[in-house]
């Protein structure tokens, strides 16, 4: 698997971003790692989009799927059909997440391999972000920055569905904490460059949850079309 993911994933990897450093980013690694992060998202896209949003939707269907648990409760049979009747419905898939999960974890690894391996074997000019950040050292600022965007956007995906009480809604309220303080525990001790592209990846992130929410509300106000 390793031999895979750095020939295959982290050296492909390392070879665009010398070009975009040489070519495109005016020889600054900061902009460079930017740039790879945003044509990295870009082309997983379709991937991201539909895990995000199949996430983002179940959130919004717990209270129909807590009454279909509570209501077949003694029947996991008709509880599992319910629950695919349901998740059809909506075009959901339950395991969208999983998959997302199993595509990011080759990515990170290459990644980490790259920014904590590779950069180390090319003679940047200035190894920084506009000459501000050492990539190849410690960011204190980039990994709270990352913890902190972890944060909203985790809230963001979550919507309304923190308020309230219940057992539910008390995970997802410790799901707010405990994300960013992951985070934290995993970039602290890590080259500033996998911090940067921790953040900018949860910066697009954002962004992206910011649309899905907005296509959901107005799919949800929107009536449907009268049958001709």
């Amino acid at each position: 698997m390793q031999y895979f993911i750095n020939t295959y994933i982290s050296t492909p990897l390392f070879d665009v971003l010398i070009f975009i450093y040489n070519n495109i980013a005016f020889r600054d690694l900061g902009l460079a790692i930017i740039i790879l992060t945003v044509l990295v998202r870009i082309i997983l896209l379709p991937f991201f989009y539909k895990g995000a949003k199949d996430q983002t939707l179940m959130q919004h269907l717990q209270p129909k799927i807590k009454e279909i648990q509570d209501r077949h409760r003694s029947d996991k049979t008709k509880q599992a059909e319910a629950l695919m009747s349901l998740y059809r419905e909506h075009k959901i898939n339950p395991l969208s997440s999983i998959l997302l999960l199993i595509i990011q974890i080759p990515i990170f690894v290459a990644l980490f391999d790259l920014f904590s391996t590779k950069i180390k074997t090319y003679a940047f000019v200035s190894p920084t972000l506009f000459t501000l950040v050492d990539l190849t050292s410690k960011s204190v600022v980039l990994v709270l920055l990352a913890a902190v965007l972890q944060y909203f956007q985790t809230k963001l995906m979550m919507g309304r569905q923190t308020t309230g009480g219940g057992a539910a809604v008390r995970m997802q309220k410790a799901m707010l904490g405990i994300g960013p303080v992951i985070t934290i525990l995993i970039l602290i001790n890590l080259p500033s460059a996998i911090g940067l592209y921790w953040l900018i990846f949860t910066a697009f992130s954002f962004f992206q949850q910011i649309f899905i929410n907005k296509a959901i509300a107005k799919a949800t106000l929107t009536p449907p079309a009268s049958a001709a």
